[in-house]
Parts: structure tokens; sequence; C-alpha cells
């Protein structure tokens, strides 16, 4: 019997349109939707799956994710693939591992310790994007997408070190873009309050956006300030966009500053404006007050400059200790979005050492105590401990306009997971889930088919993508059967590696992934690539 060929009976189809779900039948031929109806007796062919009781959908696309690294070691990987996930973008904000070369790819796997490990046994020999979408190629849990991570371009041609990039470095940059948009990106993404990206001046990200938007790409920053200081960033974002004319996409849109709680309007307003202009932007958040990522974040980006070894030294100095801390504690880090840092809502996540193992799980101010430290002696001197290796989930999210954001049509799902670490964030494994348990089905903030369209049809359409995102005829069969009445995501701060409940069955062009609950052998996944 062909594997990818089935008839599914009587489910409640949502079809990624935003529209309400139809009961209906479906037969997929050879991995592609073939039929579509009311009723297809006498049509079905291979297994034939009852849905009565389910919901389908298509398959659910992660449009911020961080599992670069993960997609190749964890063949498994539950996190994504017990909730419906079939495709995930990643080079996410600024920072991956391509393009690369032998010199750059040890830095970043330094740099990026914190949010993707550094696997055992991996094989690294890969510094394009065509080369890493080729190792994707061999067999994964989900498709993956890629965005050039300008970070990663720009430590490439200027290494780790401040200052703007000349006429020849900006030139050598627009030319690795190009290559990565030839080789299958879909865009480019930046991390403008991580090194090297917060270096760079705004030209430099129009002159590569320039790039990108002749292939049909977009631009996915996370931009420059997400404190006080948040709609003059992403006015910012927008001013790039249209002096590129490239679409945007904010990723992990979250007005969490006190400053602007219930003042979402704020931020409507300037992408309203901007869309009289012309601009194309689209955002998308994750369900969660928290965030979260590599702990030495915090740090001023002058002391951060030259990589990993080059801050520990620097931070061995007295004299700059004091100015360090001075800027955490009095006159703001622009590491920390330009603001002091609030030290009790950190709370370590990841460590390497083992000594360490008894701070994860606690706030900085908690675990200073334990040691009888000033909380700010304590974050230098374990992030040095730590080889900056340490992760951590920051707690600064406000309700209301996490509701309001994830109303807006414009909305799209991501996940922003971060995988690896002792006590990782819960959105890796819970963020689909609990948009549709808690937001669409409890506190009805989105109906089942306006959340289903968030993860679908809207992210296929930002991604150009013709032939995923939609129940129809032609369509991949990358799809999700599950029961809306007991979806719901089970991780938490404290136990975030909980899979998901409800995701009955998951396909990957018909081949299950997923099946009555439990992960299949199956690795389907492959590197899909922008067309046109």
């Amino acid at each position: 019997m062909n594997e990818n060929t089935f008839t599914i009976r009587g489910a409640q189809i949502i079809d990624g349109t935003d529209t309400p779900a139809v009961r209906q039948d479906l037969l997929v031929i050879n991995g592609i939707i073939a039929e579509v109806g009311p009723i297809l007796r006498g049509a079905e062919q291979g297994k034939v799956i009852d849905g009565s009781d389910l919901t389908l959908a298509p398959g659910f696309i992660d449009m911020h994710s961080h599992s670069d690294l993960a997609v190749l070691t964890d063949k498994q990987h539950l996190a994504k693939v017990t909730q419906g996930v079939t495709l995930e973008v990643v080079g996410q904000d600024g920072l991956s591992y391509v393009p690369s070369n032998p010199e750059t790819l040890l830095e970043l796997r330094e740099q990026l310790f914190g949010w993707n490990s550094d696997p055992k046994g991996l094989d690294w020999n890969f510094h394009t994007v065509g080369e890493y979408l080729a190792r994707v190629d061999q067999g994964c849990a989900v498709n993956i997408a890629y965005l050039i991570p300008h970070g990663s371009v720009r430590m490439l041609v200027r290494g780790n070190e401040p200052g703007h990039a000349s006429a020849d470095e900006l030139a050598a940059m627009k030319r690795l873009t190009r290559q990565g948009m030839e080789q299958g990106a879909f865009g480019l993404s930046a991390g403008l309050t991580y090194t090297p990206a917060i270096y760079a001046d705004n030209d430099e990200i129009v002159q590569l956006c320039k790039v990108v938007a002749e292939f049909g790409g977009y631009y996915a920053p996370h931009h420059r300030n997400y404190g006080a200081k948040f709609v003059d960033a992403v006015v910012e974002c927008l001013d790039i966009a249209r002096l590129s004319n490239s679409p945007l996409h904010l990723t992990h849109c979250h007005m969490s500053h006190s400053d602007f709680h219930g003042k979402t309007g704020l931020l409507f307003e300037q992408i309203e404006i901007a869309e009289k202009q012309g601009v194309d932007v689209t955002l998308d958040t994750y369900p969660y007050l928290a965030g979260s990522t590599y702990l030495h974040a915090l740090l001023p980006s002058w002391v951060q400059a030259g990589g990993l070894k080059e801050t520990i030294k620097r931070l061995a100095v007295l004299d700059n200790r004091q100015k360090v801390i001075h800027q955490l504690t009095v006159t703001g880090s622009d590491g920390n979005q330009g603001g002091v840092v609030n030290w009790p809502a950190i709370n370590i996540a990841g460590v390497e050492k083992p000594h360490n193992l008894k701070f994860v799980g606690m706030d900085l101010v908690s675990a200073a105590k334990l040691v009888d430290k000033k909380v700010e002696d304590f974050y230098l001197d374990f992030i040095i401990d730590e080889e900056l290796k340490a992760s951590c989930v920051i707690f600064a999210g406000h309700e209301p306009n996490v509701r309001a954001i994830m109303q807006d049509s414009r909305h799209m799902v991501g996940s922003d997971g971060i995988l690896t670490g002792n006590r990782p964030h819960p959105r890796g494994f819970g963020t689909f889930a609990r948009y549709l348990g808690v937001y669409a089905r409890e506190e009805k903030v989105l109906t089942m088919h306006g959340a289903i369209a968030r993860m679908t049809g809207r992210p296929a359409k930002r991604l150009g993508l013709i032939d995923r995102g939609f129940i129809k005829v032609g369509m991949k069969a990358d799809m999700v059967l599950f029961d809306d009445q007991s979806v719901m995501d089970r991780a938490t701060y404290e136990t975030p590696r909980l899979p998901a409940a409800g995701f009955e069955m998951v396909w990957i062009s018909g081949i299950a992934t997923l099946k009555q609950g439990q992960r299949t052998q199956a690795t389907p996944g492959v590197g899909v690539r922008k067309v046109g």
C-alpha cells in the first residue's frame, strides 16, 4: 500500500483561508491533495481515516524558529511535530551558521551556544545557504525555510567589530546576500541589539534589503529596541522597508515595556501610515509574556566587540567591569534595549557547568543571594564562569498587549522557540497548542479558523509558497489532524518540554510524522527554496 495515498472521512476542515470549518472528505494521492468534497464515497483510495470527531488543517508554519541545529541533530524533534508544525523558518534574529567560513562558523557556534548549544558529533561542513539546505534535504522531521542572517553576513565580511561598513565591505555583503537568495533563501533577518549587527547603520540594511527585494524576499528584523524606544525602532524598520521596496515582517512583535502598556494603537498607527506609502507589513508573536535569549546579550555592545574571548578579557579589567556595571544599573545598556537591567525579571534557563545547575530556574537576585553577592557582581562572575554559554528567560510582557496584537489582521504565529538548556522557555513546545487551546477555544480571543489562518495561509502568503499553507486540490499534503476540544499546551516554565495534547496525526507530503499522537520514524522534511 502506498503510504502517502489515503482518504480522510468526515473531518471538520479548516482550510487556512480564515473561513469557518466545513465537514468534508479529503483524498490524498502520492502526497498531493487530490480531492476535497462533501462526500467522496467510491472515490476513496488507500487507507481510510475516520476524521469525524477531529479537525483537519494545513500543517502549521512557524514563522520564527531557532531550530537551525535541532532539525539536523534531533530527528524526532518532538517540540514541533507534536503540535502540528510542518515548516519552520530559521536563520532568525540576524544570527545563524551560514554564510560563514571556518573561522566565523566557530565564532558563531560560541556566540549562539545559549540559543542552540553546540551539538557533539555534528558534521559542520556547511558554509553557504545551499549547503545548509542540502543537509536538511537528507531528512528532517519538518520542512525548513531559511532567512539570510545579516549579522552572520557582516561577521564574514568585517568580523565582530564596531564601525560602519566601507563601500567595498558593503559590496561584499551584497554579493553574499545575492548568493543566499539565489540558493533559495526567503529574505534577510537582522538582530540589531546583537553583535555584530548592532554596529550597522540603516543604510547598510537598506542596501541588503534592495537585493532581497529583487528576489521577492522580505525583511525580518529583531529591531533596535524593544524597550522605551520601541515605536521609534518600528518606524526605523518601516523606513528601511520603504526605502528598499522590501516587504517587512516584524518578528516577535511584542510591546512589553511599561511605557506602552495598553498602547498598541501606537504600533498600528505607524504601520498604517507606512501601508499608505506602499509598505507591505506583517508581524508575528508567541502567546507568552516572557522572552528568552543568551544571558550575556544584556552586556553593552562595546564590551562584546571581537567575540567571546575578547569579551571575557575585557570583563577581567577592573575599570571595564566598573563601567559595565554602571551601564547595567544606572545609565542603561544598548544590549538591554538601552535600559537598566531588571534583575528579578531574569531567570537562568541553561548552564554548561555542572556546579551551576543549582541556579537553574532562579532569578538573578535570588541566585546572587544564594552566594552572598551583589546581583551585578554575580551576573558578571556567572557569565564569565559559564564562558558566555548560559541562557535566560526574561519576564517582561503585558497580557492585554499580547491579546491586542494577536487579533491584528497582519498577525502570524512564531514560536521563537529555543529548545536547548536545562529549563528553556515553554514556547518551544507550546506556542501553537496554546493559541488553539487557550486563545481560541477557551478565551475566544481568536476564532479557531482565525488562529489556524495565522499558522497556515497567512505565513504561506508571506513566504510566497504556492504549494503549501492551504487545504486545496493540488497542494502538498502537509496537514494536521487534531481534536479542537482537547488541544492544549502542557509545557510550563517549570516543565518546559512536555509535548502538547490533542494532536492525532501530522503529515508532510502525505507521510505521517505523527500517528495516533505518537511520533513515527519518518523524516520527510526538506529544505524549501524560494522560487520566482
